[in-house]
């Protein structure tokens, strides 16, 4: 597959995907929690509150590691494998277009003081799992 190919399956399965694990640093060791992600082209975002772990070990660590798109049948399920660098981003356009209602059960609502977007930029992206084939990396 070329990169081209390999680019739009990957923002065909960020389109339809939208819960994934997103694992960060604490103490040296990878801390792993599932999440609900948007994206912007390969940029991903997610909604959490300012008194959470995943900001204290963004600030000691940025690198994550994001798995995304597994549905659960088994080999053939293609799935992305995203290393990246988290940022915190509290400015309205972006809370705006990441607040939905599922999130009225963490946040009392969009102006909530401690909701936070984290943005999470890829350095690398593999392509995980396409039936069978071996992992195949993606050229940002």
């Amino acid at each position: 597959m070329n990169q081209e190919d390999l680019k739009k399956t990957a923002l065909k399965i960020l389109e339809e995907s939208y819960v994934g694990t997103l694992a960060t640093v604490k103490d040296n060791k990878p801390h792993s929690r599932y999440m609900t992600f948007f994206n912007d082209e390969f940029t991903l975002y997610t909604a959490t509150s300012k008194k959470t772990q995943k900001v204290d070990e963004l600030e000691a660590n940025p690198n994550a590691h994001i798995l995304l798109g597994y549905e659960g049948q088994g080999v053939g399920d293609a799935f992305l494998e995203i290393e990246g660098e988290m940022g915190l981003h509290d400015d309205r356009s972006m809370i705006d277009k990441i607040w939905n209602d599922a999130l009225k059960g963490w946040f009392t609502g969009p102006d909530d003081p401690d909701l936070i977007i984290l943005a999470i930029k890829p350095k690398h992206l593999r392509l995980i799992n396409k039936k069978g084939e071996a992992p195949q990396n993606i050229e940002l």
